[in-house]
């Protein structure tokens, strides 16, 4: 995977990493990913933070699958657990998924594999 993005790998084919802009999502392709997942409730981090609108069109400029399951920080609930495991089943993987921090991302997947 690139170097020059800000990932974790949770597995072999599974990444996040923290907030990712429109204009990473090439970055994103050119590294080997063919799916992102945002975690990040739009407007989370203010005005300045990109929306999940402008970050699906440049995915899919890319070439990338992209789904948008945004939770809190603190709290995933039984049902946002129960469609990011639907997501990590249906969508091509490698996978990146990401947050604020990815933090949340990496407790998602954590949550999402335990329950299968």
């Amino acid at each position: 995977m690139s170097a020059n993005l800000p990932i974790q790998s949770v597995s072999e084919d599974v990444c996040v990493a923290p907030q990712l802009t429109p204009e990473a999502m090439a970055a994103v392709a050119a590294a080997g990913f063919k799916s992102v997942v945002n975690n990040r409730p739009d407007f989370e981090g203010g005005p300045d933070q990109p929306t999940s609108a402008a970050i699906e069109a440049a995915a899919k400029a890319a070439g990338l699958q992209y789904a948008y399951l945004p939770v809190q920080g603190g709290y995933q609930s039984p049902e946002e657990i129960a469609r990011f495991a639907e997501l990590l089943d249906t969508l091509p993987r490698p996978l990146l998924a990401f947050c604020r921090s990815g933090a949340r991302s990496g407790r998602l997947y954590g949550q999402a594999v335990a329950r299968s």
